[in-house]
């Protein structure tokens, strides 16, 4: 009999004093069988100690009918103390609930608990206890197993916590979307890294060196694509977890925005489709310098794909606080603007999302940054934000898209 023993906890205690039916850890108080009376189902003859999980089952009123020797193990509790419910209990993680009509709602539950008011115990004659039997108070419930512990907490309050699952299907649905989308991006310069090199390797002497020199250019492009794809998705997780880091330190704005622009005219852009226009009265700005590199890089990057004519970057003096009553400038204001169609008003408030593909009326997929995956605005919100600054997107003054991003000057501790 010893493999039930603990797999049921006791029944709660009887009307009138009456003792009720015990079995502990240690052992059954005797005249009571641990074998349920009248026919047992097939399934019920799997006894609960013989399982390598702990099992826990209660009635339809709460009350604590099963209890195996693992759960015993694993919550340190004697079997014969449960039926009152498990005292230990803090919180239910959230969990899916769903209702009848199908509709799924994210539950949690959290245990309001305070000591149980304490009671004189009655005195026990020898007869009725006093030798430490299972059940004495002197001995706690563990059968002489060791000193007593803690008194458990009594349940005060049970607090329900919903919310709609909406949110988490929509995260659901970006993550992936996300991964369809790197797979997607990744196939295509890699299938091409592999060809060129395959090919290379087996026809090495087959192939002029002009010939080598462009199949070799291809791949360094390639792998620089992979590269950017990598960096992109390492910069969206730390984004959206909060962990993004800016290392302050003094920088020139007007001077990393001429960087950017000898970068892209190196690259093979004409240098007259760059302009670059600067106001006095600058404040002092302890920036990220490779944020500020890549901001801008992005920024450029998409004025040049996807507007036409001249991309004028605009550096100039601002206040973060428009209504402020001081006239001495506490950030700076980069605007990056093109002659293109523009964006229109209704299109603006999505441009930053992840993902986002608009089409202007000229056709060409406007946001789509580098290798397509529509997160370089996202990124370039993210690092903005990250510096203490916002960004926005307006219409340029003399047409096409401008978007502008102010951040605070900063200083070296900040």
């Amino acid at each position: 009999m010893d493999e039930l023993i603990s797999s049921r906890a006791p029944s709660a205690p009887q009307p009138g004093g009456a003792p009720a039916n015990r079995e502990t850890a240690q052992g059954h108080v005797p005249g009571t069988s641990p074998l349920p009376e009248g026919p047992v189902p097939i399934g019920s003859l799997v006894f609960a100690d013989e399982l390598p999980d702990g099992v826990v089952v209660a009635d339809e009123v709460g009350r604590i009918v099963v209890f195996n020797r693992v759960a015993a193990r694993l919550t340190g509790l004697d079997p014969a103390e449960v039926y009152h419910g498990l005292p230990i209990r803090t919180r239910h993680p959230e969990r899916s609930l769903y209702l009848a009509d199908g509709t799924e709602v994210l539950v949690s539950v959290g245990y309001v608990r305070a000591p149980h008011t304490p009671r004189t115990p009655a005195p026990v004659s020898p007869q009725e206890g006093g030798h430490g039997g299972a059940g004495s108070p002197s001995q706690g419930g563990s059968g002489g197993m060791g000193p007593p512990g803690p008194a458990p907490l009594a349940l005060r309050r049970l607090v329900l916590s919903l919310r709609g699952a909406q949110q988490r299907e929509r995260l659901e649905r970006s993550r992936a979307e996300l991964v369809s989308t790197v797979a997607h991006e990744l196939r295509s310069p890699l299938t091409s890294v592999k060809g060129f090199t395959a090919t290379l390797l087996n026809k090495w002497g087959r192939f002029t060196d002009d010939q080598k020199r462009v199949m070799l250019e291809t791949v360094n492009a390639d792998a620089d694509r992979v590269t950017r794809l990598i960096t992109e998705l390492l910069d969206v997780s730390r984004i959206e977890s909060g962990r993004m880091e800016v290392h302050r330190q003094l920088v020139d704005l007007p001077d990393r925005a001429r960087k950017i622009i000898a970068g892209r005219v190196a690259a093979g852009d004409a240098e007259d489709r760059f302009r670059l226009e600067v106001r006095n009265g600058l404040p002092e700005t302890w920036l990220d310098a490779d944020k500020i590199d890549q901001i801008l890089g992005n920024l450029v990057e998409n004025a040049v794909r996807h507007g036409a004519g001249i991309v004028t970057i605009v550096v100039e003096p601002a206040h973060l606080d428009e209504n402020g009553l001081t006239d001495q400038p506490d950030a700076a204001a980069v605007s990056v603007r093109d002659q293109g169609e523009g964006i229109s008003p209704d299109v603006a408030p999505r441009v930053f999302r992840q993902f986002w593909r608009g089409k202007p009326r000229g056709g060409s997929r406007r946001g789509q940054h580098g290798g397509g995956t529509g997160l370089g605005l996202y990124i370039v919100k993210g690092l903005v934000e990250a510096h203490g600054g916002t960004i926005g997107v307006r219409r340029a003054p003399g047409g096409g898209a401008e978007f502008r991003f102010i951040v605070p000057a900063g200083t070296a501790a900040a």
